[in-house]
């Protein structure tokens, strides 16, 4: 008959304590009695205390890695080498393309934004595709995941997720840039869902402060990070079509946004004229387009934004304050550093809706499901 762990410990303190005694009042006969009693209680300990290791391993195995999180060397073990072909393939495309960290950036964006991070807007499957809604208008970069995809299905067939993939290559593309390098946690599993209705609520470039505040409220992200993820804007370019309401309708009478610095206009109007090609495109940050750093939060300040939605963060009091916390004259000897809570934002934007344990799959191939 099998017995509890806690009764045996009870069992065995009593059977030490009267060790002691026999040590006092030695008797040959029942010494050699209560040795075999006491060899054979801890031996049923150590059969209860291996069947507990077992149970808990079991539990581990077929329940508890549902609840599994990310982290920091997922694929330490599984795929050693699962970030060093990632920032391989990244390092490689970035020479033939200035703009891939911008873009690569925006792709982890597009694709949490959207029933998580789960590469959902990697898939092709027909015109119901999640990349094809307006909201994901103009993300690049899905050749470049798809190339990494097929390096490590050589390295570790079935290992690594497409999800993880457009996280890390964020991560590097930052780091191209100049930008702060930080530790990914992965062990994110690939959605099994790609629909453009899912994307109905993307931030838009004509989205006020208020409706941007919702919408990555919604999210589980605040006001802080809603800057802090803007600012993300520091690199690369926007199409004069997202720009035409802010400068030609934004007021009746075909007036633009008054919150344009009036020695800016001029260079907005003539790089995207009205009526003019609307696929032009034009730095989102005036001075430091290919440099990560916090100059897009001093546009923002003097009326140098470009984006109507990074102007819009100046005219509400919250993110004000954020944007202002970056830029006094003290920072970064004091108060926060924009990097330092960059990285903070964008790993916790890695972490919305993510599938682990069983939810989900790993894709052999990033542009179908399997």
């Amino acid at each position: 008959m099998s017995v509890s762990i806690p009764v045996l410990m009870k069992r065995l303190c009593l059977y030490n304590s009267l060790s002691y005694l026999f040590h006092l009042f030695p008797s040959p006969s029942f010494a050699l009695s209560f040795s075999v009693e006491l060899n054979l209680l801890k031996a049923q300990m150590v059969w209860a205390k291996a069947r507990m290791r077992l149970a808990l391993s079991l539990i581990t195995v077929f329940l508890g890695i549902s609840l599994a999180d990310l982290e920091v060397g997922f694929y330490s073990n599984t795929c050693p080498q699962a970030e060093s072909i990632v920032r391989r393939v990244v390092l490689g495309a970035a020479l033939s393309d200035p703009n891939l960290p911008a873009i690569l950036l925006r792709l982890h964006f597009h694709d949490c934004f959207v029933e998580g991070c789960d590469g959902s807007i990697l898939v092709n499957n027909g015109a119901i595709s999640e990349k094809n809604a307006f909201g994901h208008e103009g993300v690049r970069g899905f050749e470049i995941v798809e190339a990494a995809k097929a390096e490590l299905e050589a390295a570790c067939p079935g290992v690594v997720s497409c999800s993880d993939i457009v996280a890390l290559a964020a991560r590097d593309a930052i780091s191209l840039a100049n930008g702060p390098a930080y530790e990914v946690p992965t062990g994110r599993r690939d959605g099994r869902v790609s629909d453009m209705s899912l994307a109905k609520d993307m931030p838009e470039v004509s989205d006020s402060i208020q409706i941007l505040k919702d919408k990555f409220m919604q999210k589980g992200l605040n006001a802080k990070d809603l800057v802090l993820l803007s600012a993300a804007h520091t690199i690369g370019t926007t199409a004069c079509f997202f720009m035409s309401k802010r400068l030609y309708d934004f007021l009746p009478g075909g007036q633009p946004d008054p919150t344009i610095n009036p020695t800016f206009l001029p260079e907005l109007t003539t790089q995207c004229p009205q009526n003019g090609d609307i696929n032009v495109r034009l730095p989102i940050d005036r001075f430091s387009e290919r440099l990560f750093d916090k100059q897009i939060l001093h546009n923002i300040k003097d009326g140098f934004a470009v984006l109507q939605t990074d102007a819009g963060l100046y005219e509400d009091v919250i993110t004000r304050q954020v944007v202002d916390s970056y830029l006094g004259m003290l920072n970064p000897f004091f108060g926060p550093t924009f990097e330092s809570d960059f990285v903070k934002a964008i790993v916790k934007m890695g972490k919305i809706g993510v599938k682990t344990g069983f939810k989900g799959e790993i894709r052999r191939v990033c542009s179908a499901f399997n």
